[in-house]
């Protein structure tokens, strides 16, 4: 395990302003990290540089949809111009989608799921990878779901985009065995989040784990002395997949 200490690193965090995204993201400006915290919701962002910097952390905050690809592009250039590297990505942002029988979902649903969860992801490593290959410890993880391998019922296209992501990122770490970078995907569970939520609208949430949890593996993750690369991590298994 690291030390987590995250010294003079500079971070990005999709999916920034709540749950997983949101605990992340404090959790690195903790370790040390300035981070770059990027979500659709200004009100979220602005609640987590207020605990970032109550803790002795530094945050940039960027109001952005994932699905704005323009937007993404800018983001590695504007990046590139202030800071000229990155250490950090964790691709955390995603989308359910209602859970509905495949028949049932609109084209436009199904649409925003895939560019969410795939193409928005795609949009991002092709817009931050020159700069993590500039770190002397480049690290790139992109949280995916058992939904990828369990193709649970009514929830077809999310289970989808997750095996589509799990593919993408696993060949991208191929692609770099032979870099500084080590790039790999985590997968969460259960935990208690609006997805959850969503999916399990009846059940108690105080007997889901909280996503504060999953901070101190994410943490280990994305620090220089994670040497594995191009794995799924298991979060409820604490072990490789």
């Amino acid at each position: 395990m690291s030390d987590q200490s995250l010294e003079e690193r500079l971070a990005v965090v999709t999916g920034a302003s709540r749950g997983v995204g949101y605990h992340a993201a404090l959790g690195l400006a903790q370790a040390g990290a300035h981070v770059i915290a990027v979500a659709r919701t200004q009100g979220g962002l602005e609640e987590l540089d207020d605990e970032i910097k109550q803790a002795g952390g530094s945050a940039t905050l960027v109001p952005l949809d994932l699905r704005d690809f323009d937007a993404l592009d800018r983001l590695g250039g504007s990046i590139h111009e202030r800071w000229g590297k990155l250490d950090i990505v964790l691709g955390n942002a995603g989308m359910l989608g209602t859970p509905t029988p495949l028949p049932h979902m609109t084209p436009k649903a199904f649409d925003d799921v895939m560019a969410v969860n795939v193409t928005a992801n795609f949009r991002l490593i092709r817009s931050l990878d020159p700069l993590l290959r500039l770190s002397d410890a480049g690290r790139a993880l992109f949280v995916t779901s058992g939904a990828s391998r369990s193709t649970r019922p009514f929830v077809g296209p999310y289970a989808a985009s997750k095996a589509a992501l799990e593919a993408m990122v696993i060949s991208y770490a191929r692609e770099n065995e032979k870099t500084a970078m080590k790039i790999n995907l985590v997968d969460p569970g259960t935990l208690r989040t609006k997805m959850r939520a969503q999916y399990a609208p009846g059940e108690d949430p105080e007997t889901v784990t909280p996503p504060e949890a999953i901070v101190p593996t994410l943490v280990d993750l994305l620090s220089p002395s994670c040497e594995e690369t191009g794995r799924i991590f298991s979060f409820p298994d604490q072990a490789w997949m």
